[in-house]
């Protein structure tokens, strides 16, 4: 039977009553759960990063679907792979129910629909070289059940991020990735240990499937955006320490060439 365990009663009572260190020290005690309950489900996020790998050298796409808080960490991680991995805006691409005001404002019973997650994948003219995952603690969410449906019934392969065992969106996804975290501090609160979940499954898909498609050399980010000072300044010592040369022609490479990667392979060209 199907329990909602974002919804259960949390382990500690009278918060109003702890002091700042306590309510600090139990939240963090609950934090430290969270990592382990990801680790009993690595074998289900290695089959759908298997999945996602292979779509993309197929030309296909990633899509993160969710709502509040889970889809703003979705959009958060798709915006994070073009500057950090140099691949197109187009790969991985979030969205959240309620579009893009929802990302900073709750959109009111956008979550609701059981059909508006099909029709913002339709509008990226989604296809069968694609994956869609589904992101939502509850598992219940109908904007992306219902997307995730039609999905599967248009050969589109799916998988989910989602914190209660045996949830419609668990039993829905060909590929469910479930990370049961059991009740937050704040009764309901999934923005907490299920948040906490969410982002290191979704940092551990996209970093894994990144490294597989080539965007990292031995441990660099070598086709990072070069958008300011820092990361010039980072891939300078990149492009330093592979070649063995000096800051000045680390930096005139760079220049030249207009990635770390490109500055490396054309060294001496």
């Amino acid at each position: 039977m199907f329990t909602k365990t974002t919804e259960q009663a949390s382990k500690y009572d009278h918060l109003e009553k702890m002091s700042v260190n306590e309510l600090l020290t139990n939240i963090n005690k609950e934090d430290k759960t969270v990592a382990e309950v990801v680790e009993q489900a690595i074998p289900q996020i290695e089959a759908l990063v298997i999945q996602i790998v292979q779509k993309l050298n197929d030309g296909g796409r990633v899509f993160y679907l969710g709502a509040g808080t889970s889809g703003r960490l979705g959009i958060l991680d798709a915006s994070e792979c073009p500057p950090t991995y140099g691949v197109s805006y187009d790969l991985v691409i979030g969205l959240i129910a309620g579009g893009d005001d929802a990302i900073r404002k709750a959109v009111e019973f956008a979550e609701d629909s059981i059909d508006q997650g099909w029709k913002d994948l339709k509008k990226y003219h989604i296809s069968e070289k694609d994956v869609v995952i589904g992101i939502a603690a509850s598992g219940t969410t109908p904007y992306v059940i219902g997307a995730l449906q039609y999905c599967n019934e248009n050969n589109i392969i799916t998988g989910c991020i989602t914190c209660n065992e045996g949830s419609p969106l668990a039993t829905t996804a060909q590929f469910p990735i479930v990370v049961t975290v059991g009740p937050e501090f704040v009764t309901g609160s999934s923005r907490m240990k299920a948040g906490t979940a969410q982002k290191l499954v979704l940092n551990m898909i996209s970093t894994a499937t990144m490294i597989q498609l080539g965007r990292v050399k031995g441990n660099k980010m070598v086709d990072m955006q070069l958008s300011n000072n820092k990361l010039v300044d980072r891939g300078t010592r990149m492009i330093m320490e592979e070649l063995d040369i000096d800051k000045k022609q680390a930096a005139n490479l760079l220049e030249k060439y207009g990635s770390v990667r490109n500055a490396i392979a054309n060294h001496g060209a």
